[in-house]
This record gives structure tokens, C-alpha cells and sequence, in this order.
């Protein structure tokens, strides 16, 4: 699961960095307050990376998801974006925890003695 949840959380890194360029634009938006809050939300991202398998890893996931489309308010793409890294989170969050589950299973297996 931390391999696929780190790696959605590495584009949203991105997608933030871009969303800040493109806030910039907007005149009513101070300069210094996009990258307060763009520098905070890719710090989050990055430093999820991390945390995704301790407790409450993927319910802050989560709430990063849940930002991500809020910021749609402020650039109307994320609304998109953040509703398709969303679906990419939870993608990451189900799939991932399968593939842990069948990395048990294997690794169950292959510690019992063949039954002949």
C-alpha cells in the first residue's frame, strides 16, 4: 500500500506546484499567501509519504484529498484534479492493501514445509 499511496501523494506534489503557478495570476490572491499555503499543502504531501502506515496515515490522506478539491474555489481545474487524485487515492488506499494481503498470504506459504 506505501508504494502506491506514495506515489499518488509525489503527483499531488506536483499538481499543488502547478496550481500555485497558476494562483499567482489571479490578482486578488497575494503572491506570498499561495506559496505559504501551496509550500505547506506539498509539504503534507511529501511528508505522507512517510506517515501512510502508521494510524490516521490514509485518514490524513484523506484530508488532503478533501483540500485538494476545495482549492478548486481558488483555480477551477482543481476541482477536477482533485476529484481525479481522489479517485487515485482511494485506487491506491484499496489495491494496496490487497496486494499486502496477497504478500502475506505468499509469504505464509512459503515459510510452511510442502505437505506430501
Amino acid at each position: 500500500m506505501r508504494t502506491l499511496c506514495a506515489s499518488t501523494l509525489i503527483g499531488e506534489f506536483f499538481v499543488i506546484g502547478f496550481a500555485g503557478l497558476v494562483a499567482m495570476k489571479d490578482p486578488d490572491l497575494a503572491t506570498g499567501t499561495v506559496w505559504t499555503v501551496c509550500g505547506i499543502a506539498m509539504f503534507l504531501s511529501v511528508a505522507l509519504c512517510g506517515v501512510i502506515t502508521r494510524p490516521g496515515g490514509v485518514a490524513l490522506g484523506w484530508a488532503l484529498q478533501i483540500l485538494l478539491i476545495a482549492s478548486g474555489v481558488f483555480v477551477p481545474m482543481m476541482f477536477l484534479l482533485g476529484v481525479m487524485f481522489a479517485v487515485l487515492w482511494w485506487a491506491s488506499v484499496h489495491f494496496g492493501r490487497k496486494v499486502d494481503e496477497a504478500k502475506a498470504r505468499f509469504a505464509t506459504r512459503a515459510e510452511q514445509p510442502d505437505a506430501v
